[in-house]
C-alpha cells in the first residue's frame, strides 16, 4: 500500500488523473489477498480509490491553481455534467458483480493505453470555445466511465480540453479540478450503495476500506504536490508513452485475472 501510494500520488499531480488507474489494480490484488468477498472486490477497490482521491486532488488542484493552471469557468460549466455522469455510472456498477467490472476496467484500460501510445496530437494551439452540447456529452461520458473505474476522469478530460485548444498545463489543472467533484460524488455514491446493499465487508464502511484510506491519504497527498510541480518542468509527451505501456501491462494482467477468476 505504501509503495502504491507513492506512485499513485505522484502520477495524480503529474497527469491530473487522480491516481485511480494505479490504485484500483493494486487495491484489487491487496483485497483479493486479504480474502475479501469476491463478489465485491472491484466495488471496494473503486470506492476506496475515490475516497483516497478526494484529499489528493485538493492538493493537486491548489498547486495547479497557484500556477494559473485552472479554468474556473470551465470547471463550473463542464463539471456539473460529469457529476451527473458519475452518479449514473455508480448505479450501473452497483448492480454488477466483480467479474464484469474487471472486464469493463480492462477494456477501458486498453483504450487509454492505445491513445497514449499511438495517438499523435496536433501541436497547433488555437483556443476554441467548447459549445454546451459538447460539455454535456463529454462531461457526462467522463463521469459515467469514471464511476466503474474509480478514477477522476483526467485521462479523458485532458485530451478533450487539448483538442479544443487548451494548453497542456491548463488542461491538466482544469481536469484535476473537475476530478475533485467526480471523486467526491463517486466516493459518496459508493459509500451509500455499499450501505444500501449491506455488504458488511471487514474494516469497511459501504464500499470504502478504512485502513487503506488512512494509509494512502498522507502519502498520496504529499506526492500529488510533487507531481503537480514536476509537470511544469518536464516533457510530458515522453512520460505519457511510458504510462501508456504501464496501462497496457495492467490491462493484460486484468484480462488474465478475468479468465482465471
Amino acid at each position: 500500500m505504501i509503495s502504491t501510494a507513492i506512485i499513485a500520488g505522484f502520477l495524480a499531480g503529474l497527469f491530473g488523473i487522480g491516481g485511480g488507474l494505479i490504485m484500483v489494480p493494486f487495491l484489487f490484488y491487496i483485497f483479493n489477498y486479504l480474502e475479501v468477498n469476491p463478489d465485491y472486490l472491484m466495488h471496494l477497490a473503486v470506492g476506496t480509490s475515490f475516497a483516497i482521491i478526494i484529499p489528493t486532488s485538493i492538493v493537486s488542484v491548489y498547486t495547479h491553481f497557484k500556477l494559473n493552471g485552472v479554468d474556473i469557468h470551465l470547471v463550473k460549466s463542464y463539471g456539473i455534467f460529469s457529476v451527473f455522469g458519475v452518479i449514473s455510472g455508480t448505479v450501473f456498477a452497483t448492480f454488477l458483480t466483480t467479474k464484469p467490472l474487471m472486464l469493463f476496467f480492462a477494456c477501458v484500460i486498453f483504450f487509454f493505453s492505445s491513445y497514449l501510445l499511438f495517438f499523435k496530437e496536433n501541436e497547433k494551439k488555437i483556443l476554441l470555445s467548447i459549445k454546451i452540447k459538447y460539455k454535456i456529452i463529454f462531461g457526462f461520458i467522463s463521469g459515467f466511465i469514471s464511476a466503474p473505474m474509480g478514477i477522476a476522469g483526467g485521462i479523458m478530460n485532458v485530451p478533450v480540453f487539448k483538442f479544443f485548444g487548451y494548453q497542456i498545463n491548463k488542461a491538466i489543472g482544469t481536469a484535476a479540478a473537475i476530478g475533485f467533484f467526480i471523486s467526491l460524488f463517486g466516493a459518496v455514491s459508493f459509500l451509500i450503495s455499499g450501505s444500501y446493499l449491506d455488504v458488511n465487508l471487514k474494516f469497511s464502511y459501504g464500499f470504502i476500506n478504512i485502513p487503506a484510506f488512512l494509509i494512502f491519504i498522507p502519502i498520496t497527498t504529499l506526492m500529488a504536490r510533487v507531481g503537480a510541480k514536476t509537470v511544469h518542468r518536464i516533457d510530458k509527451n515522453k512520460i505519457s508513452k511510458y504510462f501508456g505501456l504501464f496501462l497496457l501491462i495492467v490491462g493484460i494482467k486484468f484480462i488474465y485475472q478475468y479468465i482465471s477468476f
